[in-house]
């Protein structure tokens, strides 16, 4: 274990420091967005029908396919992130305060490939200024899909303020012209270059706000909580599909808090991987240390048990006196490689994870890593072949007869590299710009509290004394 002491000079290394790879991950990110981007001006120019969508029904082909399930695998990961987040703010896990800035930038990243998936199926980007003017009182009044835009959005600019509120804290210290409010600060300052940047993100900004932001931010992260089971991902966006009887794969009223254990076992894996990275590159092995990881396999231990949990409940409801469409829906999931290999995946990662709380010495981060990487991986899948299974089994047959099989394109894969792509991109950027690590968290790490950060709301300290709520 690192006997270093963190400092200010060490969030602001990502900063200062341009290599040969990171100009090599920059550009193979950017090649991959690139490469899709590509993909999908010849889309446009050609229709939809370069995809491997078709016409609707078993037979044909399914409507939604793999840009729907990529896009609920994203709002997972991101309403994940933001949940992870809010949890350590809330109930003072101190201990996971290291990545709680790389679990609400995951979020905003992750929201926004979700929102570009929706711009790709629409078909022609046109299409979201004039399927609403001239049209509100049929595509709005009566569309369900308002709901997932409304939320989603809502969820957005929740992160973006809750993550905004923090920066301001750290940029003001960490600025050479506030010296006053930095006596800690080491050799290393904010890029002047970014001057007028940091004039906006700090604009009106007194120390005396903190103990304001700090009330603010705890209130976000409750309402955070609070609407993740309601409204988000364990609400409007399985009800998108729950509340539709015609399609067994897809009614029912456990969606819901399937699809919230998919979303918290993706976004803890996202963590993981990109907690990694930034130790790794920057040497911060005594800020994202080993107990970080241990601690967030548990938790990913813990979720993929609820997730698989919930699985068996719908195998065993579907296949005891169901329906015969029930009954079909769940033959292929007993039998169909894209849902008998994400839930061997999910179970490996789990048998893994109570093994090494068993004996220790089986922990490793490139293990963390690969477990990681297998749940991001499944979920993706099982999302996927959840979209498509509701077209191929529907409680009507009218389109039995229609010829042709869904199989994604070279375009809907690609898909999937430039969003990965962009997101890279977007940590990339963003690392050169703000700290992605808090202020806070080094002061917590080092012991020094006394820098504004001493949290006078009542449920915060009382949250912080129960040493129980960590894994």
């Amino acid at each position: 274990m690192s006997t270093k002491t963190p400092s200010e000079d060490d969030i602001l290394r990502p900063m200062h420091t341009f290599t040969k790879k990171y100009v090599l991950l920059f550009a193979i990110a950017a090649l991959a967005l690139g490469a899709f981007l590509v993909g999908w001006m010849y889309q446009l120019q050609q229709g939809m029908a370069v995809t491997g969508l078709s016409d609707w029904g078993s037979g044909g082909g399914v409507t939604w396919g793999l840009y729907i399930g990529a896009f609920i695998w994203w709002v997972g990961i991101a309403h994940g992130g933001i949940i992870l987040s809010a949890a350590v703010r809330l109930l003072g896990m101190d201990r996971y305060m290291p990545v709680a800035r790389l679990a609400e930038m995951l979020t905003l990243a992750g929201l926004s490939a979700a929102g570009f998936y929706i711009l790709v199926h629409m078909g022609r980007p046109d299409r979201m200024v004039t399927s609403v003017i001239g049209h509100y009182h049929i595509t709005v009044n009566n569309s369900p899909l308002v709901w997932d835009v409304t939320v989603i959005t809502a969820y957005f600019v929740l992160t973006a303020t809750y993550l905004g509120l923090t920066l301001r804290y750290d940029i003001a210290r960490l600025r050479d012209d506030l010296p006053s409010f930095s006596p800690n600060v080491g050799g290393k300052q904010l890029p002047d270059l970014l001057a007028p940047v940091y004039d906006v993100l700090t604009l009106g900004y007194t120390k005396a706000e903190d103990k304001v932001i700090d009330r603010m931010v705890w209130w976000v992260a409750l309402a955070i909580i609070i609407m993740a089971p309601l409204l988000l991902h364990g609400g409007v966006i399985p009800w998108l599909f729950a509340v539709l009887p015609n399609y067994p794969s897809w009614f029912g009223g456990i969606q819901g808090p399937q699809f919230l254990t998919i979303a918290l076992t993706s976004a803890i894996s996202g963590v993981i991987l990109l907690s990694y990275a930034f130790r790794r590159a920057y040497d911060w092995d005594h800020i994202i240390t080993d107990d970080i990881f241990r601690g967030l396999l548990l938790w990913l231990g813990f979720f993929c048990l609820l997730f698989l949990w919930l699985q068996l409940q719908q195998l065993a409801t579907g296949s005891f006196h169901s329906t015969t469409t029930h009954s079909y829906a769940t033959a292929s999931k007993l039998s169909h490689p894209m849902y008998v290999g994400p839930m061997l995946m999910v179970l490996g990662v789990l048998v893994y994870i109570f093994a090494q709380t068993i004996r220790p010495s089986l922990f490793s981060k490139g293990r963390a890593i690969a477990a990681g990487l297998l749940v991001l991986t499944a979920t993706l899948v099982e999302k996927t072949y959840f979209v498509l299974s509701g077209f191929w089994y529907p409680s009507f047959n009218i389109y039995d007869g229609s010829p042709g099989e869904y199989f994604p394109s070279v375009i809907e894969l690609l898909s999937i590299a430039g969003t990965i792509g962009m997101v890279t991109l977007f940590f990339l950027v963003l690392s050169k710009l703000v700290p992605v690590v808090e202020l806070h968290a080094v002061e917590h790490l080092r012991g020094d509290h006394g820098h504004g950060h001493e949290h006078d709301h009542e449920p915060v300290e009382e949250s912080a004394e129960q040493p129980e709520v960590e894994a």
